[in-house]
């Protein structure tokens, strides 16, 4: 097979644009066998931003050749070719235009996607831009945006693929060419038609046979749930003191690596309390090594003991460090083996049985983009161990698709699965059985807490990581909501229209039985519930639409919160004035889902003796997992519209243009410390608390209250501990406040801010050369600041990239900032903590504004009524310490490691003009701080940027 691969550069990217270069490189038997480049004569003016991005002026092309030159150059190479580009689409376009202008006949050959191919195999990559893509290959790619060098690296890439399609299994590719036989966009069925053919020529002994199954191929055998055999734990001296003092020489002589003061005192900490069978809250900073220091001693005793220990995290990312990075180094210290597991919600886990049945029914909802993701699922069968959605990068409509085919209880077959012992969420929960460690994050804690403990294994120990965010899960998983989508989806699972949905594949299998009354009858059945599903959708649609008019109207200002929709509580004393209409809506959807409910369970019945005659197992499981679902949503919309539960706040949200789709009913208890000490505290014999930002002015006493300990709590209920910070941030960390910065009063204030604000971050910027992370906490400012910052700063080759605007993404925007040589970023809500940028790609930070939650947000609200019901003050109990654990979280993003040095910026004047801003100053780990005009700012950052360490 010969390739051509072409890229162009242009005018634009509209069709009245002109090619100015284009690159050709032609692959045959697997090798670049010739080259081709040429600069074009556009016949117009090369745009300033075009010459920008690709570097082409408007000289340089003055004397290239004309286009029909370049094209009778190009065309007799193109002979016989698949032409490949990287969005082949463009430049497949633009060669078509090019060749009719020249007089020749269009192209008529085979079309690849490089990006599509790289999607399909290798589905874990994490970006599919050129660029990015050419440095996770380790391939040159110097010039971007530069026909030559982009055809170059896509040529590479292409190459990259072939070996992979190579590698992969003849069943695999079998597969793929099954998924894409028919479609012809692109010519991916050809393409993979032609590459089964040849192997299918090829005699060959495969040695992986064996973990073929269903027509598959698995990079995993079946898991086996036998007992886990005795180990000897007379290898473990007798003593934590004594086995942590091998262990330290062990680290020192294998890693070179020194345990720190800090982290021995946590290492010890932990230990007696899980000794003691006490609870313990330990605030460690960045670079204190919190991991190991739970790490170490919790897996001493619980092998020591014969306990498990659950570690939960916050973040997937952080429970994926943990398994990546400091487990496997905890493997070669330990002269006694031990078993970690992983344990996420059950829907981060494929459904082989959904799987299977998507694609041997070729069940596309969108026939290019759901193709494209199976295949891409099909390929990470071959790779994955853990069938953890984490490991596959997910575009467009992939994650739709997923949701289709991920794991859930109501739709397990179980142990009659033919999948089960292949199945990767049985497999997780049968290896967090045997564990000795299972890693696991709050959102599944509390899960299981409310599944009454049926989830995750027994456990007394619990280690709690990123523990400030503990209250707030336990809030959300405690409470109730309901999206107008998860109804919707739930509905068209059954019937979307007369050829898409369950019920229009059952009828289809229930056809082929003619003559048989009683799938005649079953088919009556099914036309009646098209009714039912029809009626609660109609019904649904009214009531959102209603809800979205409700929540639009009576909303504060949504640029105003960093989410930039709108959101309205729901008081049972102060009732919208259109509600009583409501009352009625609702009650049409309460009643007619109840019928959709009783009818298919009925059916169901019907069904079960018959199963195996009309091939209706896998349909049943299914269905019994919709009508669940369906059962959830009509509780939770009566929950939401009668409020049933007093202790608990109401609210809408919505997005400013999506209106009804994008509604959301939420609910959750106004306060839940009571029960996380009768759930969880006085549950658990031990449980460590530990994160970065756990004090407000030096004290724990916030957190714990907000987790139900008494302020006067004994010691031997719950110790806690503040470490020092490992960092010397007096020489590190500079604070600058400017003094003269204007307050925000009113709207005529907010403008004026903004206007200073724009000009002092683009003179720091400047002198920064970018390297800024600037931190807001109203999307509608972040938005204002982007346009305007941007203009100034661009005639000095700096960009600015914002949240929102550029990407939602945020790994994707910080990738972006951290290769970029000159970039501020602009982030709101998800970049306050959790984005770490270490070394001179972050040399300053920007803090806006103090991250005070919104008062009138419903939840805060709401906390600070019942406060003011115990007479005391809300401001101080629950809205400076909240923000004061933000702002410490967004400062942890400036110095993230003993070398880094740094300038943070607050031009929020609060901080040093109220009496509650010292709070927030001296919560910091001791940087050294400054309040100055705003004109010395930019001096006093060049001469500490220029002092030593």
């Amino acid at each position: 097979m010969k390739f051509a691969v072409i890229d162009f550069e242009t005018t634009g990217s509209s069709t009245d644009d002109e090619i100015i270069q284009v690159g050709l490189v032609i692959i045959d038997k697997d090798r670049i066998i010739d080259r081709y480049t040429s600069l074009v004569q556009p016949g117009c003016s090369i745009p300033s931003s075009i010459t920008e991005l690709t570097g082409i002026t408007n000289e340089m092309v003055a004397d290239a050749p004309e286009l029909s030159d370049v094209m009778a150059e190009m065309y007799p190479k193109l002979y016989d070719c698949v032409l490949v580009g990287h969005n082949v689409s463009f430049d497949f376009g633009f060669l078509q235009r090019g060749l009719s202008k020249a007089g020749y006949f269009p192209f008529s050959g085979r079309v690849l996607d490089t990006i599509e191919l790289l999607k399909i195999l290798f589905p874990s990559l994490t970006s599919y831009q050129l660029s990015l893509a050419s440095n996770t290959f380790g391939i040159e790619h110097e010039r971007p945006h530069q026909a030559d060098s982009d055809a170059e690296a896509t040529a590479e890439i292409m190459l990259r693929c072939l070996e992979r399609i190579e590698d992969l299994p003849l069943i695999t590719i079998q597969r793929l060419h099954a998924i894409f036989e028919g479609y012809n966009s692109n010519d991916l069925g050809w393409f993979f038609s032609d590459i089964r053919a040849a192997r299918e020529m090829q005699a060959e002994i495969d040695p992986n046979a064996q973990q073929y199954y269903r027509g598959f191929a698995m990079n995993v055998g079946d898991w086996s749930d036998q007992e886990k055999a005795d180990r000897d734990k007379e290898t473990l001296p007798e003593t934590f003191e004594a086995f942590y003092e091998q262990l330290k020489t062990k680290m020192r002589d294998k890693l070179g690596f020194e345990v720190r003061q800090a982290q021995e005192t946590m290492i010890t900490e932990v230990h007696d309390s899980l000794e003691k069978n006490r609870h313990l809250m330990i605030e460690a900073g960045t670079g204190t090594g919190k991991s190991m220091g739970y790490l170490i001693p919790a897996l001493y005793y619980g092998i020591k003991n014969d306990k498990k220990i659950v570690v939960s995290t916050h973040t997937i990312n952080l429970q994926e460090q943990l398994r990546a990075r400091d487990i496997p180094m905890l493997y070669n210290l330990f002269d006694l083996p031990f078993d970690t597991g992983v344990l996420k919600g059950r829907s981060h886990y494929l459904c082989l049985r959904k799987f299977e049945g998507r694609v041997n029914a070729a069940d596309w909802e969108q026939a290019k983009e759901d193709s494209l993701t199976a295949a891409q699922m099909v390929v990470w069968l071959s790779d994955t161990q853990t069938g953890d959605e984490e490991e596959l990068h997910l575009t467009g409509r992939g994650t739709f698709f997923w949701h289709s085919v991920s794991s859930d209880a109501d739709s397990c077959l179980n142990r009659q699965c033919p999948w089960f012992r292949k199945c990767f969420y049985h497999r997780a929960r049968n290896e967090a059985n045997t564990a000795d460690l299972l890693i696991t994050n709050h959102s599944m804690l509390f899960t299981d807490l409310n599944a009454e403990h049926r989830i995750l294994p027994g456990y007394e120990q619990l280690i709690v990581d990123e523990s400030h965010h503990l209250e707030e899960v336990a809030s959300r998983h405690m409470g109730k909501e309901l999206h107008y989508l998860t109804l919707l989806n739930s509905l068209q699972w059954m019937y979307k229209d007369a050829r898409s949905g369950h019920f229009a594949t059952l009828r289809s299998k229930l056809g082929k039985h003619h003559g048989d009354d009683r799938a005649e009858l079953w088919c009556q059945t099914l036309d009646r519930m098209y009714e039912h599903v029809m009626a609660v959708r109609e019904h649904w649609d009214v009531l959102c639409d209603k809800l979205y008019e409700v929540v639009s109207t009576g909303s504060s200002d949504p640029g105003q919160n960093e989410l930039g929709q709108y959101v309205l509580r729901i008081k049972q004393e102060e009732l919208p004035q259109v509600w009583a209409e409501l009352m009625p809506l609702e009650d049409n959807v309460y009643q007619e889902l109840g019928q959709l409910i009783k009818s298919a369970e009925k059916l169901m019945n019907d069904f079960k003796d018959h199963e195996d005659e009309y091939d209706l197992q896998s349909f049943l499981t299914d269905m019994n997992g919709c009508i669940k679902d369906l059962g959830h949503c009509r509780e939770n919309v009566r929950f939401f519209m009668h409020q049933k539960d007093k202790n608990s706040v109401y609210w809408l949200e919505a997005g400013l243009f999506a209106k009804k789709s994008s509604v959301l009913l939420n609910c959750v208890p106004t306060d839940v410390s009571k029960l996380l000490q009768e759930n969880l505290f006085e549950k658990k014999e031990s449980i460590v608390m530990t994160s970065a930002t756990l004090t407000v002015d030096k004290s724990f006493q916030y957190v714990s209250e907000q987790l139900g300990f008494s302020p006067d709590v004994e010691e031997d209920v719950l110790k806690s501990v503040q470490l020092p910070s490992p960092f010397q941030y007096r020489q590190q960390a500079l604070v600058c406040v400017p003094r003269d910065f204007p307050a925000i009063k009113g709207r005529a204030g907010e403008v004026l801010f903004t206007e200073k604000l724009v000009h002092s971050l683009a003179e720091v910027a400047l002198a920064t050369q970018g390297r800024m992370l600037v931190l807001f906490t109203s999307n509608r400012m972040l938005k204002q600041v982007h346009g305007e910052l941007k203009e100034l700063l661009k005639p000095h080759g700096i960009g600015v990239l914002g949240q929102g605007v550029d990407s939602g993404n945020r790994s994707k925007l910080t990738r972006l900032f951290q290769e970029g040589k000159a970039n501020v970023l602009l982030g709101t809500s998800s970049f306050w903590e959790g984005v770490d940028i270490p070394g001179d790609a972050l040399t300053c930070l920007a803090i806006v504004r103090l991250p005070f939650q919104p008062p009138s947000h419903p939840v805060v609200e709401a906390k600070c009524e019942n406060l003011k019901k115990q007479n005391k003050n809300p401001f101080m109990k629950f809205s400076v310490p909240q923000a004061v654990i933000r702002f410490k979280q967004g400062f942890g993003r400036l110095i993230r490691t003993s070398s880094d040095k740094g300038v943070v910026i607050i031009y929020d004047t609060r901080v040093i003009d109220t009496q509650y801003g010292k709070n927030f100053l001296y919560s910091l780990p001791g940087p050294k701080i400054e309040s100055m005009s705003t004109s010395q700012i930019v001096p006093r950052i060049q001469q500490w940027m220029g002092e030593n360490i």
